[in-house]
C-alpha cells in the first residue's frame, strides 16, 4: 500500500497563546476525594514555605510558569563538570515564584536514551528557580549517574547535611529495575521507581494543562501554532515513541490504557542507520536526513504509472514502495558495469548516474539543508538526482565509493518509520474515538520533517478530523512525570494532578492493609 508524503498540518489549528498557566493557590480550600470506598479530606494549601511531611515531598509552585528561549545560562552545576556524554535542553521552565526546597531528582530511563530533570535556583532566591532537562545515551548511564551525584554534592552544599531535606530520586522507565542497585549503590540515596505509563500521561496532563506555549500544531507554513493551556480534550491518544512506540488512551485525569504499539519506532531507525550511514548518533542522523532526497531510493507512484493515481487519491509524488529503487538501480549499475570491462560491484558509472534522472519524477536544486521547500510542488525538498552517483574525479575503478548517498538513505527511513507510526496511531485514534492525538518521545526531537510526516499523516488519513499536536519537551514526559509523583500527601492540584500525592498515600495504605499489616 502506498504511504503518504505531502508535508501539511490539519486546517483546523490552535491559536497562539500567551497567557500565563492558571493555578489554584487558594489556601485553606477544603475538598474531598472517595477512594475505595473511603472519603477522605484534604487541604489545597499555598505551600511556598510550607514544612513538608516527608523529606523531599514539595508541591511545585507553577504560577507564571515560562518557557526559557535559547537560554544560555542553564542551571547547570557548579563544578567543572566533562559534557561528553550528555546533551543539556536550552528550553528550560521558569518557576519564577517556586522558592522552596525542592530534595529529589526524577530520571527516566529508556532503551536508548536517559533523561534528567532536576529543579535549581535562580541566582538570588527571590527569582525563584527552574526545571532543567538533559538527555544522556543509556549506554553511558555511568556519566548519568556521576551527573547526578555533582547534583547531591551541590544539594547538600545549599541544604546542609539534616535528613529534613535528603536527596531523593525518582526512576522511571525500563532502567529504574535494570540501574536501580547501580543508581542506589552510587549514590548512597532512596531510589523510589515509578510506573512507566503512570508518569507519561502524569507529564504530558501537566504540559498541556500548566505550561505555556508548550503544545503545538505543525504545519509548513505555521511550524507552531501553539494551543493555550488547559485546552485538551478526553478522550486523546498519546503516541509514544521512543526505542518502541506506545500509544496510550487517556480519558480523563489519571485514567488511561495502553492500547497498542509497534516495535518500529526510534530504536528502529537508529540501528538501520548505524549499519547503513556513518552517522555516530541520532542528532546527526537527523542532520544528514535533513540534507537528503528520498526520491532517489524510494519508489514513487509515478514511478509506476508516469502520474498520479487520482481515482485512489494517490499523486504521482506519494511513496509507493520505501528503498524500492534500490535494487533496481543497483542491478543496473551492476550490468552497465559488466558492460564497460568488469568494475566492482557498486561503481559510480555515469550509465547509472544518467538512469537514475531518467526514472526521478522530477530533479530539484539546494544549496542548503533545512525546513525551506523548493520543490516546484513543495513535496520533499532534496538534492538533485544527478547528485544521486557523486562525481568524482578519483579512480572510476575505485570500489569504495558508495552508490547510495547516505543522506538519501537516512531520509527514506525517517520518512519510513514515520509514515507507519503515523498511520498506525490514526488507526487506534479511530478505534477509540480519539480527536486528538499528542506525539511524544524523544524520536521526534523538534525535528520538523519527523512532525511534518506524522501531522501529514493524521490529516491524510482522517480527512482533517484528527489533528495532530506535538510538545518541545517531548522526550521528557516521563521523567517530569516521575518528578511530580514526589508530592506530599494531603496535597493536591488543579486537574489531572488533583489529588496526586494523596492517591498514592491512600493506595499504600490500602495495600497494607490488606496484605495483614498496618499503615504506617
Amino acid at each position: 500500500m502506498a504511504t503518504v508524503e505531502e508535508h501539511n498540518a490539519p486546517d483546523s489549528r490552535p491559536t497562539d497563546s500567551s497567557n500565563s498557566a492558571d493555578v489554584d493557590n487558594d489556601a485553606d480550600s477544603a475538598t474531598s476525594d472517595d477512594v475505595g470506598g473511603a472519603t477522605l479530606e484534604r487541604k489545597l494549601t499555598n505551600t511556598e514555605h510550607t514544612a513538608v511531611p516527608k523529606p523531599g515531598d514539595v508541591r511545585i509552585n507553577v504560577k507564571g510558569a515560562f518557557i526559557v528561549e535559547d537560554d544560555d545560562e542553564p542551571g547547570t552545576p557548579e563544578d567543572d563538570f566533562d559534557t561528553e556524554g550528555y546533551q543539556l535542553e536550552r528550553r528550560g521552565i521558569r518557576l519564577p515564584n517556586h522558592k522552596a526546597v525542592v530534595s529529589h531528582i526524577a530520571v527516566d530511563i529508556g532503551g536508548s536514551l536517559a533523561k534528567l530533570v532536576y529543579f535549581s535556583f535562580e541566582p538570588g532566591d527571590e527569582q525563584g528557580g527552574r526545571l532543567n532537562f538533559l538527555k544522556f545515551e543509556t549506554d553511558k548511564i555511568d556519566t548519568c549517574i556521576a551527573f547526578m551525584k555533582r547534583l547531591k554534592k551541590e544539594h547538600m552544599q545549599r541544604n546542609g547535611l539534616g535528613s529534613d531535606h535528603e536527596l531523593c530520586v525518582m526512576a522511571t522507565g525500563g532502567g529504574a529495575y535494570k540501574y536501580y542497585e547501580r543508581i542506589k549503590e552510587a549514590l548512597g540515596v532512596e531510589v523510589m521507581r515509578e510506573d512507566e505509563m503512570e508518569c507519561l500521561i502524569i507529564g504530558l496532563d501537566f504540559f498541556i494543562s500548566e505550561i505555556p506555549r508548550e503544545v503545538f500544531s505543525y504545519s509548513d507554513s505555521n511550524p507552531m501554532a501553539f494551543v493555550p493551556p488547559s485546552s485538551r480534550t478526553y478522550p486523546y491518544l498519546l503516541v509514544n515513541i521512543g526505542s518502541g512506540v506506545s500509544m496510550i488512551k487517556v480519558s480523563g485525569p489519571r485514567e488511561f490504557q495502553r492500547v497498542g504499539g509497534t516495535s518500529l519506532g526510534g530504536g528502529t531507525l537508529w540501528g538501520l542507520l548505524s549499519l547503513l550511514t556513518g552517522a555516530r548518533n541520532f542528532d546527526e542522523m537527523l542532520a544528514m536526513a535533513e540534507c537528503g532526497d528520498n526520491t532517489n531510493v524510494d519508489m514513487l507512484v509515478g514511478d509506476i504509472y508516469g502520474t498520479g493515481y487520482g481515482k485512489i487519491g494517490l499523486k504521482s509524488t506519494t511513496i509507493a514502495s520505501t528503498f524500492g529503487k534500490v535494487y533496481r538501480t543497483k542491478r543496473r549499475a551492476e550490468r552497465e558495469s559488466e558492460d564497460y570491462g568488469g568494475l566492482a560491484n557498486g561503481d559510480h558509472i555515469d550509465s547509472a548516474r544518467e538512469y537514475m534522472s531518467s526514472t526521478s519524477p522530477r530533479t530539484t536544486s539546494r544549496t542548503e539543508c533545512g525546513p525551506q521547500m523548493t520543490n516546484s510542488n513543495d513535496d520533499y525538498p532534496g538534492t538533485s538526482a544527478s547528485n544521486y552517483f557523486p562525481k568524482s574525479d578519483a579512480d572510476p575503478h575505485n570500489s569504495n565509493r558508495q552508490p547510495f548517498r547516505p543522506q538519501d538513505i537516512s531520509r527514506s527511513l525517517l520518512y519510513a518509520i514515520s509514515n507507519n507510526i503515523g498511520q498506525l496511531a490514526f488507526l487506534h485514534a479511530e478505534k477509540h474515538n480519539c480527536a486528538q492525538i499528542y506525539f511524544g518521545g524523544s524520536f521526534i526531537g523538534g525535528h520538523w520533517q519527523t512532525m511534518a510526516t506524522l501531522a501529514y499523516a493524521i490529516k491524510f488519513w482522517s480527512k482533517g478530523t484528527k489533528h495532530a499536536l506535538f510538545l518541545r519537551h517531548e522526550g521528557y514526559l516521563g521523567a517530569v512525570g516521575a518528578f511530580l509523583k514526589r508530592q506530599p500527601e494531603g496535597w493536591g492540584r488543579r486537574g489531572s494532578m488533583d489529588g496526586l500525592g494523596l492517591m498514592g498515600g491512600v493506595l499504600e495504605k490500602l495495600r497494607v492493609k490488606t496484605d495483614g499489616g498496618e499503615a504506617q
